[in-house]
């Protein structure tokens, strides 16, 4: 897989047949190893060893409801009450992180309505601060680390 600005990951891969798998920390299972994984995967070890965010208090992959549509968050943080802090959207590394993206999380946002927000593809991260008496946000020059994000 292509080199990610990320830190290296200790990743545990199986293959079945043609496929490969990663085991996901979160889900306790082995899923589907596409380019999208690997940088969720990858992304995760960081958040959890490097910005010391507790791994009890992050999901992947939460169903949502957008009106009468089901939708899914890449990964979820989430507070002590379980109330959600922040959505991480992830793309592969060959996919340029676009307008389109951005436009995909805010209507995740619309749902849960946290004040956090990242946008990854393992090489260019995005995250912002969602500032509701502004009506307006903050993008951040690096990923915040979990005490400065559930302040």
């Amino acid at each position: 897989m292509t080199g990610l600005n990320l830190p290296p990951a200790d990743l545990k891969l199986k293959k079945y047949g043609e496929k490969n798998y990663v085991f996901d920390c979160l889900r306790k299972q082995y899923v589907r190893l596409t380019p999208e994984e690997y940088v969720r995967q990858h992304f995760i070890h960081f958040l959890i060893t490097h910005r010391h965010f507790p791994a009890s208090r992050l999901a992947n992959e939460v169903s949502i409801d957008l009106g009468n549509i089901k939708k899914r968050c890449d990964t979820v943080l989430y507070d002590d009450f379980l109330q959600a802090l922040m959505i991480v959207e992830y793309k592969s590394p060959s996919v340029q992180v676009k307008q389109e993206t951005f436009d995909q999380i805010a209507r995740y946002n619309m749902s849960l309505n946290v004040p956090w927000l990242i946008v990854s593809n393992g090489i260019r991260h995005f995250c912002c601060k969602i500032n509701k008496e502004r009506d307006g946000y903050v993008f951040l020059k690096d990923i915040p680390d979990y005490e400065e994000v559930k302040a």
